[in-house]
């Protein structure tokens, strides 16, 4: 790193929608807007809030808040139930937006955008206008109830840790000479990287606040962290740009693709979560074909909802719903297939070997991974070739489900969940489209 001080000049912008999934709900639906709202995964009091507008923060209610506790602290809230669709919608039109006036660069969640400054746009003047002219494009093109705080920074580190200084509708620029200072204020919990678990060791080696974390040299950091992330950390917060964020370095190869869902309460037995799996399962495989992979293996997770007494005597722990829970999970391997009938073959199998039991006997979650992933220009095929044409009958099903909709042509198996388990929002996950539906 050089030891001259770095120009006064921002290179990243992180813009950061405001509570998104709620905001968009407020913008679909105008007499909810100025209202308190929360986005649940299924209309249930054992789930827990996964968004909520400004209005009902004001009470108390945040991502993870159960919705029973949400009903009593805030009695008037509206609760709807999360559109993977909308928000998928929504999501893109907003990229496009900001497209519009600068190009996005990166996309590290599906309410998060980063974009790259070039040349003289690095000048803070120039760069607050293009911020500014990015809260009107997304105002003036895809909707007034939906807004951005934006964080201006030397790297992408600090402009993520920018755009959460001031909400909603924030505008922060942190300069490299007002850096380490700027950030001094802030909690350890405030900074990318750091959770319950890391704040908790860090206190462990006397690391209480961010001034004595600032006051480190670099050697320290690294031994703090016992790993380059320190190391990297070190020069973030002091405004360097080392290039990598922090990013895992990845050979470009995805290892897994998948589905879950917290079953509504009419699913919770095991002919429903059957159901639910199978449905998962169909999601799963035709994402699987679309984006031309094959999977050589099938992993399922259940977990269960218990009773205060089984909960004590197993010490078990919450899920974030607040339900107590045990969990089970089981991998199966395979020769490398893509088909769906070969894919419920084996979980089946996996099926037959769950845990029974009267601790077993609730299951409120499921996720279905298929994972060992291998491109399919690098698939060999099999020298019988496709025995039953399941390959064939597959792709005949895609064919119908792009044009009419991805539970149009199903096996019987998920009937009865045919309506239940909707593609579910992830945050860290950009959704795609295929056909008419996003998944």
């Amino acid at each position: 790193m050089s030891s001259s001080p770095p120009p006064d000049r921002f290179q990243f912008l992180h813009v950061d929608l405001n509570s998104f999934f709620a905001s968009v709900e407020q913008q679909i639906h105008p007499e909810y807007r100025g209202r308190p709202v929360a986005v649940v995964p299924t209309m249930a009091d054992t789930t827990s809030c996964i968004a909520a507008s400004y209005e009902a923060k004001a009470f108390g209610v945040k991502t993870g808040t159960p919705v029973g506790e949400a009903k009593k602290i805030c009695p008037g809230i509206i609760l709807i139930e999360g559109s993977h669709t909308e928000y998928a919608k929504y999501s893109a039109a907003i990229s496009k937006a900001v497209e519009l006036i600068c190009p996005v660069s990166h996309h590290p969640s599906i309410d998060e955008m980063v974009c790259q400054l070039m040349g003289r746009e690095q000048e803070p003047p120039r760069a607050r206008k293009i911020c500014l002219a990015i809260k009107q494009s997304i105002y003036k093109n895809v909707g007034e109830a939906l807004r951005c705080s934006i964080g201006m920074a030397p790297n992408r580190f600090l402009a993520k840790i920018a755009s959460d200084m001031q909400k909603p509708d924030g505008l922060i620029g942190l300069l490299p000479s007002q850096l380490p200072g700027a950030v001094a204020h802030l909690q350890l919990r405030d900074l990318p990287g750091i959770g319950a678990r890391t704040e908790a060791r860090l206190k462990m080696k006397g690391i209480h606040t961010m001034p004595q974390l600032l006051a480190l040299d670099r050697k320290q950091m690294h031994d703090l962290w016992n790993s380059v992330w320190g190391d990297r950390l070190y020069h973030w917060l002091r405004g360097d740009d080392t290039g990598d964020d922090g990013a895992p370095v990845s050979n470009g190869l995805q290892k897994s693709l998948g589905h879950s869902h917290v079953m509504a309460p009419e699913f919770r037995t095991d002919a429903g979560a059957w159901a639910i799996a199978n449905k998962l399962l169909h999601k799963a495989a035709m994402r699987l074909r679309m984006e031309k992979f094959y999977a050589g293996a099938l992993s399922v997770t259940i977990r269960y909802q218990l009773t205060r007494e089984q909960a004590e005597r197993m010490r078990s722990k919450r899920h974030t719903s607040g339900i107590r829970q045990s969990a089970w999970a089981m991998e199966a391997k395979f020769r490398h297939c893509q088909d769906t009938l070969t894919l419920l073959d084996a979980m089946r199998g996996i099926w037959q070997r769950r845990p029974q039991g009267e601790e077993f006997q609730r299951p409120f979650f499921l996720g279905v991974t298929l994972r060992n992933l291998v491109p399919e220009d690098e698939y060999q095929e099999e020298l019988f070739g496709d025995v039953g044409n399941r390959t064939q009958l597959s792709q005949t099903m895609d064919r119908l489900n792009l044009k009419y909709g991805h539970t149009t042509l199903h096996f019987g198996s998920m009937l009865p969940a045919r309506e239940s388990a909707p593609t579910r929002i992830a945050f860290t996950q950009i959704p795609v489209q295929y056909g008419v539906d996003y998944m």
